[in-house]
């Protein structure tokens, strides 16, 4: 068997268009554009990179985007200062804290300065009980992105066997919630789990979030599951063993052009919906 492809950045592009839509109307109708702001702190050279692609996305699907560049010097305090100033702003709708911040700044509390209606990127605690609770709030990113690519193919979610890798608070976590809102059986896998690979080798849905480049070998994959790896990790190398896992699922995404592609659109999507929310009320 060799494996289907999920095109991330097909389905991203789809999604993207449909936002480009649906923001011309909005700004038609109100006189205004939906506005994200990403606050950054520090010199990260990726982190950098990823707010240029999202500033860009924002401008190609007529978005407004907002840049707050702080220094690594920047203090918890000062960082939630800015957020509240943000949060409480009415010309902006969506607020993205680039992660990671400085290891000195208590990115909780400073995840938790946003205001709920603005957390397009589902980072707040108030975001993580609506997916456990499917309350109104908006989704993590990447996690939403993963349930997007999984209806795109027609996965079946409900009864199946579901292998979360990796407890990340904005990853690992929500994406099991999502799943388990959907049916699916699941089981977290981290670093205090003994025997991960047994418990791959039975899942029909494997999602490896753990951030350790191939820490999933490819004889651990069940045939015809479906592999949806978020891992990134320098080299373009993802958390699944990528050519031994492509030989037994049916489906996988591609590190990169597989996940990475959703969370921007999904971020935008949020967006949008935070704007369109905003008018609503």
């Amino acid at each position: 068997m060799t494996a289907q492809i999920i095109d991330g950045r097909a389905v991203a592009a789809t999604l993207l268009g449909t936002i480009a839509r649906d923001t011309a109307h909005f700004t038609e109708t109100h006189g205004r554009r939906p506005c994200l702001a990403a606050v950054l702190v520090g010199d990260d050279p990726a982190s950098h990179t990823y707010v240029r692609m999202k500033r860009t996305r924002c401008a190609e699907v007529g978005m407004d985007s907002r840049y707050i560049e702080l220094p690594t010097t920047t203090t918890t305090a000062s960082l939630v200062a800015e957020i509240s100033v943000l949060s409480a702003d009415p010309t902006v709708d969506g607020i993205l804290l680039q992660h990671p911040v400085p290891d000195h700044i208590d990115e909780r509390a400073a995840f938790e300065s946003i205001a709920p209606g603005k957390d397009v990127d589902g980072v707040t605690m108030h975001s993580f009980a609506a997916m456990a609770f499917g309350g109104t709030g908006f989704h993590s990113c990447t996690p939403g992105g993963i349930l997007r690519l999984l209806d795109a193919y027609d996965v079946p979610l409900a009864g199946r066997r579901a292998v979360v890798v990796g407890r990340s608070p904005i990853l690992g976590k929500p994406v099991g919630m999502l799943l388990l809102a959907r049916d699916a059986t699941v089981t977290y896998c981290h670093s205090r789990t003994r025997d991960v690979a047994d418990h791959v080798r039975d899942a029909d849905i494997v999602v490896a979030a753990v951030g350790r480049p191939e820490l999933i070998r490819g004889e651990w994959i069940k045939e015809g599951a479906v592999v949806m790896d978020a891992g990134y990790n320098p080299g373009n190398v993802g958390d699944v063993e990528y050519a031994g896992a492509a030989e037994r699922a049916r489906l996988i995404t591609p590190v990169p052009g597989g996940v990475g592609p959703m969370k921007i659109a999904v971020l935008l999507e949020q967006t949008l919906a935070a704007a369109q929310s905003a008018h609503s009320g």
